[in-house]
């Protein structure tokens, strides 16, 4: 099962001192909009995304189909599949993404811990 590109989603409380910090540790924006309130930020392989007023708590994100420069991989696992695998080991899915389609989508578990995390396939 291939999951694609990983990051974090982090509930920040001011978006431009968050900015500032993860510059100061050598990430640079790499996509988002602080009109928006979002800015996804990059260090080599490493993605951190910045959300304020968004989600109440961290998320683990998960992207089937895209690498960490959001390009389309060739091979990946389509997120019925991966979804279907993990219903048939009893994970509960908070949400779930339409069996019956195909394309973008998404569906969001917790781990044992009651951390969230959302797979999104965008393609």
């Amino acid at each position: 099962m291939k999951l694609g590109a990983f990051s974090i989603s982090l509930n920040v409380k001011d978006i431009n001192v968050s900015k500032t910090f993860y510059e100061t540790l050598g990430f640079e924006v790499f996509a988002g909009d602080l009109k928006m309130n979002y800015l996804i930020m990059k260090n080599g392989n490493a993605l951190v995304g910045l959300f304020q007023g968004m989600f109440e708590k961290n998320i683990l994100t998960f992207n089937p189909g895209w690498d960490e420069n959001a390009q389309k991989l060739e091979s990946f696992s389509d997120i019925r599949d991966i979804q279907k695998h993990l219903k048939n080991k009893n994970i509960i899915l908070e949400t779930e993404a339409d069996k019956t389609t195909s394309g973008p989508t998404s569906c969001v578990l917790k781990d044992p811990d009651g951390n969230t995390i959302l797979i999104d396939q965008h393609v």
